[in-house]
């Protein structure tokens, strides 16, 4: 039996290596209908030609989706070059224009977190818009991730926080979040493919950029292999965090009344446990950790008759060690 012929190299192998590990993973199916969210940045570039390398192997309908935040006077070329690469590549292309900066002031949000709303919105359109199976592939990184877990680290985060980036929410998927966004570049430049550079990103006065440009690179003279260690941390924080999840489910059916839905602290459990019982019980948006604490210690208090407001008009009353939801 002769073996099957193996796929020539080229300087994009380790792109399409990358993400035909990350695609089997995520169980991303043959003839799945993806929209990739491109930027123009070297990881979303990546992303596009390597999905568009492994599209006709595997069946995929790709349509390349660009939002440009119109912050730079680069940013329509920036969009019109996106686009042109997708169509040489005969891809279906959806480019919208956004004024972030208005969206900002409007909804009181930082730029980037405007952006990113904005972005996703945008996205989920273009997705239903080709059916309710279609999937969302963005280009994070496992450096993403691990930017992501000291970020949420040093503002002082719960194991919840410390997950990072998931593979996958919903439609989204991340199919290079395993791979060094190291590895992309040097891909792309081996194939002498181009990609626009973000000025912004050297820009220390943002937080993400300082843990990019000072925080790993000082990690990594400790470990080398600092950037694995945290994806590593964030997986196994994610699975404690679920095994959690899954304790404080039980727990709360065990102590709430089916007749008034009063949740009984009696015997409180474990304080770390205690915390996610309320916290499940109450809902999203979760209220701060300095209210889920006062509750806690009313609940457990020897006064009674208490209220403790818990944010966007909700509150819970602690009378005879019983905890009501109002």
């Amino acid at each position: 039996m002769t073996e099957p012929m193996r796929r020539r190299s080229t300087p994009l192998t380790p792109i399409t290596d990358a993400l035909t590990m990350g695609a089997a993973r995520l169980q991303i199916p043959d003839g799945a209908a993806i929209v990739l969210a491109v930027s123009g940045g070297p990881d979303s570039t990546a992303l596009l030609h390597g999905a568009a390398a492994l599209a006709g192997d595997r069946g995929w309908s790709l349509t390349v989706a660009h939002l440009d935040h119109a912050l730079r006077a680069s940013s329509a070329d920036e969009a019109a070059s996106v686009a042109a690469t997708a169509t040489g590549l005969g891809l279906r292309t959806e480019v919208r224009r956004a004024d972030v900066a208005a969206l900002a002031a409007a909804e009181h949000r930082s730029l980037e977190d405007a952006g990113r709303q904005a972005r996703y919105r945008f996205l989920d359109e273009v997705a239903a818009s080709l059916g309710p199976d279609a999937l969302i592939a963005t280009a994070h990184t496992a450096d993403d991730a691990a930017e992501t877990i000291l970020l949420r680290l040093a503002r002082g985060s719960g194991l919840r926080g410390l997950r990072g980036i998931p593979p996958r929410r919903g439609r989204i998927v991340r199919p290079l979040l395993h791979a060094r966004r190291s590895a992309l570049r040097a891909a792309l430049d081996a194939a002498g493919i181009g990609y626009v550079t973000d000025p912004s990103n050297a820009d220390l006065a943002h937080a993400r950029n300082r843990v990019r440009g000072e925080l790993l690179p000082a990690l990594e003279q400790l470990n080398p292999a600092a950037v694995e260690a945290l994806v590593r941390f964030g997986r196994l924080a994610a699975e404690d965090d679920e095994l959690l999840d899954a304790l404080a489910a039980a727990e709360l059916a065990h102590r709430r009344d089916g007749e008034d839905g009063a949740i009984d602290w009696h015997h409180p459990p474990a304080r770390a446990l205690g915390r996610r019982v309320v916290r499940l019980a109450i809902g999203d948006p979760a209220p701060s950790a300095e209210r889920i604490e006062a509750l806690l210690e009313a609940a457990e208090g020897p006064r009674g008759g208490l209220v403790i407001e818990l944010g966007g008009g909700r509150g819970a009353s602690v009378r005879e060690r019983r905890i009501r939801l109002e």
